[in-house]
C-alpha cells in the first residue's frame, strides 16, 4: 500500500511530493542519513545507483539506446541547520550553525534534534520584560530547550548532533507554498518528478539525478565528486534564486510566478545556456535570463570545471525568505521547472550539439 501511494504521488501530485521530499532530514554534512527515506520515495521509480563517500545520492533512468549520451541533473540535497556544541545543565543545548542562518529568525523557532532518538526542541527566547537591550545574540550564544533532564540529555544527545528546523508546510493563497528546506529540495523534487514522468522512449540519453551534498557549507560542494563519478556529456544545475519582494532591488532578484531563470555566466557553458534558452522559447516555457558574470552562487561552476570540463547550464527557481524555516515558492514556477527538465532531457537537438565524442585530447 505504501509503495502504491508513493508511486501515485510521484506520478500525479507534485505538491505532496515536494512536501514529502523536503521533510526528509538532511542537515549539511549528514546527507547519508537520508538514504533509506530517499530510496523509499524515489528508488521504486528511478534506479538507485549509489551514495558516495561525501553523501551524494545518485539515481538514474536509462533510455535503452545504444551509445546514449549521459545527461546529469544536479540539485543539492543538503539543508541549513545547526550542530550541537555543548550539552548544558537542565537539558539545554548550545549550538553553532551549519550554513548561513540569519540570527534574527532563530529565537523561539521549532527544531528537531537528530540524536540517538529524534527529539523536538525550541530555541530559547528571552521575554522582552527581561531584556536589558535590543542586541540580538549570536547563534552560538543561543540555547535550545529540550525539556530533558541533564542526565537524559547527555545520554541521548552527543556533541556534533545535527539539528534541523521542524518540517511544517503550509499552503498560501494564489498557489504559493511555504515551509523549510525548499532550498534546494523543492528543485530536487521537481527534477525527480520530471524524470519519473518522462517516458523512457522520449529520453535523449541516460539521465542521472544527483542529489548532491554539502553545498550550504562548502563552496565546492559535493557536486564535483558526484559529477566525476558520472562523467556526463552535459549537465543542468538547478538551485533556488532570490525572489523579488518589495524591499529588494530588481537586478538582484527574479519575479515569482513568471517561471524559471537561466544564468548567463563565465562559470557556465554559453552554448548550452543559449540552447536551453532556445528550448524555452520553442516550447513556450516561461523564463527570464539573468546576468551572473563570474559566479552563479550554485554548484554550476564546480560541475562545469569537473575533469576535462562538463558543459553546464544554471537554472533557478524563485524563492522568497531564503534560509529560513518559512521559505516560499510558487507552484506555478515549480510546474514550469518540471516542464523544462522534461524537455531538456528529451531534447535531441541539445544531445546532438553537446556530443563531443569526436574531440581528441592530448
Amino acid at each position: 500500500m505504501l509503495k502504491i501511494l508513493i508511486s501515485e504521488i510521484m506520478m500525479k501530485d507534485l505538491k505532496r511530493f515536494i512536501f514529502s521530499l523536503c521533510a526528509v532530514p538532511s542537515v549539511s554534512g549528514f546527507e547519508s542519513r537520508s538514504t533509506e527515506a530517499l530510496r523509499s520515495l524515489i528508488g521504486d521509480e528511478l534506479e538507485f545507483v549509489s551514495v558516495d563517500g561525501v553523501g551524494n545520492h545518485l539515481f538514474c533512468k536509462r533510455s535503452g539506446k545504444q551509445n546514449a549520451p549521459k545527461i546529469l541533473i544536479d540539485t543539492h540535497f543538503d539543508e541549513i541547520g545547526l550542530l550541537v556544541t555543548e550539552v548544558l545543565d537542565g537539558g539545554f543545548l548550545r549550538v553553532c550553525q551549519m550554513g548561513g542562518i540569519d540570527p534574527s529568525i532563530m529565537q523561539a523557532s521549532d527544531v528537531v534534534i537528530y540524536g540517538k532518538q529524534t527529539l523536538r526542541g525550541v530555541v530559547v527566547s528571552t521575554p522582552p520584560h527581561l531584556k536589558k537591550d535590543s542586541d540580538l545574540p549570536k547563534i552560538e550564544e543561543m540555547l535550545i530547550d529540550t525539556g530533558l533532564s541533564t542526565d537524559k540529555a547527555r545520554e541521548l544527545i552527543e556533541i556534533g548532533t545535527p539539528v534541523g528546523f521542524a518540517p511544517v508546510y503550509t499552503e498560501l493563497l494564489n498557489g504559493r507554498i511555504c515551509g523549510k528546506s525548499f532550498d534546494d529540495k523543492a528543485c530536487a523534487a521537481c527534477a525527480a518528478f520530471a524524470i519519473v514522468n518522462t517516458p523512457k522512449e522520449a529520453l535523449a540519453g541516460d539521465v542521472y539525478l544527483l542529489l548532491s551534498s554539502v553545498e550550504e557549507t562548502n563552496r565546492l560542494g559535493g557536486a564535483a565528486a558526484g559529477a566525476f563519478s558520472v562523467m556526463p556529456d552535459y549537465a543542468m544545475v538547478i538551485d533556488v534564486n532570490l525572489a523579488r519582494v518589495p524591499d529588494t532591488k530588481d537586478f538582484e532578484t527574479v519575479e515569482m510566478d513568471k517561471g524559471i531563470s537561466i544564468s548567463v555566466s563565465a562559470s557556465t557553458h554559453l552554448e548550452l545556456t543559449r540552447l536551453t534558452e532556445k528550448l524555452c522559447v520553442d516550447r513556450e516555457i516561461e523564463h527570464s535570463m539573468i546576468a551572473a558574470p563570474t559566479s552563479t552562487g550554485t554548484n554550476a561552476a564546480s560541475v562545469n570545471l569537473t575533469a576535462c570540463g562538463i558543459p553546464t547550464v544554471d537554472v533557478g527557481l524563485p524563492l522568497a525568505s531564503m534560509h529560513t524555516y518559512t521559505e516560499v515558492v510558487s507552484m506555478r514556477d515549480c510546474e514550469t521547472l518540471v516542464k523544462l527538465v522534461g524537455e531538456f532531457i528529451s531534447s535531441e537537438e541539445i544531445a546532438e550539439k553537446m556530443n563531443f565524442s569526436e574531440v581528441s585530447f592530448i
